[in-house]
């Protein structure tokens, strides 16, 4: 599949898909693209970043959600146009598709959204590629269905991602079968920082383990993924969204470089 000029899949080099949870300022979202691009390309390979306008799947409807569709595809275009990186952004509703498909560079839909068809035809119709998350409650060979809609809206460009399963209540688990399983459909990204969340895990809201994110990442580099997805913060105890999953910028970039040894290796 390809992102632009970005050829992304078997024998390519790994794309990174990195940023904040969500807009929570101009400033600080300009700020986290340019250093998502100058670790990128010190690392030399293609990046993409990644910030939601909005998101709607909060725990609780107190949590902050983003500047929403507006002002957030204006913040997102003034960062794709200033660090020349491929933008990604959530949709939740078919209404949203077309508008932010004239902003970013591609689309996604959140894992809870997965099988709605009308969702991921509007996306498909778009000519965007499509990033979709896994369903925490998907089994990874029904991802074939998903690939199956896209491509019956004419969209050739998608990317699966792997972000763990439901284990219970309040705790997910990776099987990273899942990951050789989904590759038979489409390029693989591994979502290292959703899947040490713990939805729901302080009550009315999302907590997460993100010492674990780094390992996680390493084990899935083994195991042969195309992408890597890790949300990415200045300040990640000061989030206003996945704070406790998210990863420091240092840490993110200490994990590329494990992520492309274990790579060089295989």
């Amino acid at each position: 599949m390809r992102i632009g000029d970005i050829a992304v899949g078997p024998g390519e080099p790994l794309l990174v898909i990195a940023g904040p949870c969500v807009i929570e300022g101009e400033a600080q979202t300009l700020a986290a693209a340019r250093k998502v691009a100058d670790v990128s390309q010190k690392a030399g390979i293609p990046a993409v970043f990644k910030c939601s306008f909005d998101k709607a799947n909060r725990t609780s409807h107190r949590s902050f959600r983003g500047p929403g569709l507006v002002e957030g595809l204006r913040i997102l275009g003034r960062v794709r146009r200033e660090t020349r990186l491929p933008v990604l952004t959530d949709v939740h509703e078919e209404a949203q598709c077309a508008p932010a498909a004239e902003v970013v560079d591609v689309l996604q839909i959140p894992a809870f959204l997965c099988r709605q068809t009308d969702l991921l035809h509007a996306a498909g119709r778009t000519g965007r590629a499509v990033n979709v998350k896994k369903g925490q409650f998907v089994a990874p060979s029904d991802m074939k269905n998903v690939v199956a809609k896209l491509a019956d809206a004419g969209c050739k460009n998608v990317l699966l991602t792997e972000r763990g399963a439901s284990f219970g209540y309040h705790d997910l688990v990776v099987d990273f079968r899942g990951i050789i399983q989904m590759r038979e459909f489409a390029p693989v990204c591994f979502d290292a920082t959703h899947s040490v969340q713990r939805p729901g895990g302080q009550g009315d809201r999302t907590c997460g383990d993100r010492t674990l994110a780094p390992p996680l990442a390493r084990a899935a580099a083994a195991v042969g993924i195309d992408a890597l997805f890790c949300e990415v913060h200045e300040d990640p105890d000061k989030a206003l969204s996945d704070g406790p999953n998210s990863l420091s910028f240092p840490m993110w970039e200490a994990t590329i470089r494990d992520v492309l040894a274990i790579r060089s290796v295989l």
